[in-house]
């Protein structure tokens, strides 16, 4: 479908034919095993697998396939069955005219407001265009709560839940009335509660939400103990289980509430708590519902949140469990197919957000239909939008070997130039006296249009539209990958959504130095012998453009969202630096683990046929040893946490490893060190004591403990073998640099302790400005010492 966003469905103009398997084969498979479709499972089927299936299909006596056209293209897929012969024999009593049902919307770049649910309407009108069906039945998975609601707004009505070999389903039907009535209802406007009002909040029901909360409670409870916010204390008397748990309780703000939980400690002090376990108590240990909410409030004192920081931390953790609960309501890939899927499904099938932090979804801002829009993992196609700003207010520079005009000239076709420039003609204006600037169009709507409403007026910003490309947003929310030219640059907007500590703008001032931060460092690494070795690279911030507000900056300091509202840059994409045989994963999706506690490492590992410590050490040799040589040999670190580095991953194994989002978190620690002008703002100055928990803080503790967690929780590699292979990896690369012998005496990685540095304390303390970029040390909140897993290795 290529139907603009704006239109209105013509009922009309939908029309159902049956399914050619000659013609419309590719076609199918393309939607069934799009990310999207996950409850369609057939995740990971070739285009001939696909073909068999609705071959079969086309040879059964009771089943046909469909395929449904709008506007005369193919735009959503149908089954019809008889219910008595397929999907639900033995599992429920069938009646003389019940007739079957499955549809599928095709996932598309330009989604259609009201498509689906007119799609519905369609498919049950041509069911019940045969006289001889009395009832529709179907069987949607438990979880998919968007699908109840459409099947609530077409007259379905729940029966009972049933146990398919498959999922768990809600057998539901519709009668002939009951569809009748649905249709006046629709026609009249007199429509259900739960109808189209309702939809995008369908996921928040009282399942899901306790699941979402028991979740999070799992994590808040292991997180902040290991931040020694907490402490858990063994129950009398309590035996480890059959896991090696043993029974704990944490008692709260009063003194009597208590949660108990079965946990077992692991190397640096990471709490593995079995999720079920988890029951709150109060006076005379009556058991007391589990609520997310009241967990932070039972204990706010011992977190230390302040009056003016803890609403808006609720909030945070409100609509973390909001996600959270709509992740459930998915239908998700096992690790195994994940671990198989190309890079834009693996970035999109992440569920838990930042390892470390318990609120790591706040995402402040957006309501609950722009979360469907722009959440990372609802997969939603984004078209940018496109401003002209006065050369004369933005400041644009590139790096070496690019332009302004042989920048846009690669991201935006003649086309689409010659349409922008004429919307400038048309209001008296040449695009020569503009930059032209992509957005968010979240900042559009909600910022922009009405903080910067001066400048609009004043014609100093022009809105042109959207681009023609369509984008996915990535983890961090406000960076998009082009998946219709995925060859192109990615694009990173300012967004002022308040997220995990920051408020997620850019600054048009920082912007400027980016990509000579960025080809400083990539000439850097290219003459570096043991970065060479390792394959190492990063992909660099290209471009960047910022737009001034001169009244906002008169007004504000450096720190202030408003001067961090409008700019934007361009990354380049790691697509054409792949290989044959090679694809590309976020380093995050290591920790992903699936419904049934799969990991994603654990599947690579079993894909690549390698012993787990020989994976391990060939994933550490490419992604650790980087790390240290940077630091080591140039007193210079990054932000190298899951989701900065991208894995190239060849047979389930890591070949090599590609950094990200370079420049506002690197930082050189010599104060003597000897840089270009364009890159002197990465100096600070570090005190000695500190500089080493740049690894041992970002890698390990943020990082590698929970990795070593998920190995060793799925039985796929034990503690000891995780950390001698780390140790290993250490060990081989310092013995590569023997003139660097010094350095490692004075950073000794093999140090018994390291000081505990804690995420989530400076979140509970300021969750606008955790850290100043510029002076990264001076926040940190250091809580005592971890004993290092590498110590006497």
């Amino acid at each position: 479908m290529t139907t603009p966003r704006a239109a209105n469905v013509r009922p009309d103009r939908l029309a159902i034919r049956p399914l050619d398997l000659d013609t419309d084969a590719a076609l199918v498979h393309g939607w069934v095993t799009h990310p999207k479709s996950a409850f369609w499972l057939m995740q990971g089927l070739s285009v001939d697998e696909v073909r068999g299936e609705y071959a079969s299909i086309a040879a059964h006596p009771h089943h046909d396939a469909f395929i449904g056209l709008y506007e005369d293209s193919p735009a959503f897929l149908m089954e019809r069955y008889d219910p008595a012969h397929v999907e639900l024999v033995g599992l429920y009593d069938p009646e003389p005219g019940d007739v079957g049902m499955h549809f599928l919307c095709a996932p598309t770049d330009t989604p259609l407001h009201g498509f689906t649910r007119a799609v519905i309407f369609a498919v049950m009108e041509y069911l019940f265009a045969d006289p001889d069906t009395v009832r529709v039945v179907v069987e949607p998975d438990v979880r998919n709560a968007a699908v109840h609601a459409l099947n609530e707004a077409v007259g379905f009505e729940i029966v009972e839940k049933i146990a398919k070999p498959e999922k768990e389903a809600y057998l539901s039907v519709c009668t002939r009335d009951a569809f009748e009535a649905a249709k006046k209802a629709a026609a009249t406007g007199d429509t259900t509660p739960t109808d189209q009002l309702a939809a995008p909040t369908a996921h928040l029901t009282p399942e899901l939400w306790a699941a979402a909360g028991r979740h999070l409670i799992r994590k808040g409870l292991a997180e902040f103990s290991h931040e020694r916010l907490l402490t858990p204390e063994p129950l009398p008397g309590a035996e480890p289980d059959a896991e090696g748990r043993t029974a704990h309780r944490v008692v709260t703000d009063d003194g009597v509430t208590e949660y108990r939980f079965a946990a077992k400690l692991l190397s640096l002090d990471h709490w593995d708590i079995a999720a079920g376990s988890i029951t709150r108590h109060g006076e005379g240990g009556t058991e007391l519902p589990l609520d997310a909410l009241d967990f932070i409030l039972d204990t706010r004192t011992a977190l230390g949140i302040g009056d003016a920081i803890l609403p808006v931390y609720l909030e945070e953790i409100s609509s973390t469990l909001s996600g959270a609960a709509w992740k459930l309501a998915q239908a998700r890939p096992s690790a195994a197919e994940l671990a198989r899927a190309d890079f834009q499904a693996i970035e999109t099938g992440m569920t838990e957000g930042h390892p470390c932090f318990v609120a790591n979804n706040g995402r402040i801002g957006f309501d609950v239909r722009e979360y469907h829009q722009y959440a990372p993992e609802t997969a939603s196609p984004v078209r940018l939008l496109w401003l002209a700003a006065r050369r004369d207010r933005s400041t644009f520079t590139s790096g070496a070997g690019l332009d302004y005009d042989t920048l846009v000239k690669g991201e935006l076709d003649p086309a689409t130039l010659a349409r922008f420039a004429a919307t400038l003609a048309g209001q008296g204006l040449d695009l020569a006296d503009y930059h032209l600037l992509p957005v968010h169009p979240w900042q559009w709507w909600n910022k922009l249009s009405v903080s910067f409403a001066a400048e609009v007026a004043q014609q100093r910003l022009v809105l042109l539209g959207e681009g023609d490309d369509a984008y996915l947003a990535q983890q961090s929310i406000r960076t998009f990958f082009n998946t219709s030219h995925p060859e192109k640059h990615y694009v990173k907007t300012a967004m002022s959504v308040l997220n995990m500590g920051f408020m997620r703008g850019l600054s048009a001032a920082y912007m400027e130095a980016t990509p000579a931060i960025n080809d400083w460092l990539a000439q850097l690494i290219a003459g570096d012998e043991v970065f060479r070795a390792a394959r190492f690279s990063i992909i660099r911030e290209r471009a960047a453009i910022g737009y001034h507000h001169r009244q906002y900056e008169r007004a504000t300091d450096r720190y202030s969202p408003y001067r961090k509202m409008l700019a934007a840059l361009w990354r380049e994409s790691p697509v054409p630096q792949l290989a044959e045989g090679q694809r590309l994963a976020t380093m995050a999706s290591l920790l992903h683990t699936d419904a049934g506690g799969a990991s994603l490492a654990g599947a690579l590992i079993a894909e690549s046929g390698l012993a787990p410590e020989v994976w391990l050490r060939k994933y550490l040799d490419a992604y650790l040893v980087p790390v240290l040589h940077s630091f080591y040999q140039y007193d210079l670190v990054y932000m190298p946490h899951g989701e900065n580095v991208i894995l190239v991953i060849e047979d389930g194994a890591v070949d090599r490893v590609i950094f990200k989002d370079i420049a506002e978190e690197i930082c050189v620690m010599d104060p003597d060190a000897v840089l270009p002008p364009a890159v002197e703002r990465i100096k600070a100055e570090v005190p000695e004591e500190m500089k080493i928990l740049s690894i041992f803080t970002d890698v390990f503790d943020c990082y590698l403990r929970f990795l070593n967690a998920t190995l060793a929780g799925e039985g796929v590699l034990d503690e000891d073998t995780f950390w001698r292979t780390a140790a290993e990896s250490v060990r081989a690369y310092q013995e590569s640099v023997p003139q660097l012998a010094d350095k490692f005496a004075q950073y000794d990685m093999f140090a018994p302790t390291f000081a505990l540095s804690c995420l989530n304390r400076l979140q509970l303390r300021n969750n606008q400005q955790m850290v100043d970029l510029a002076d990264p040390s001076g926040a940190l909140q250091l809580v005592g010492d971890l004993v290092n897993p590498l110590a006497g290795r």
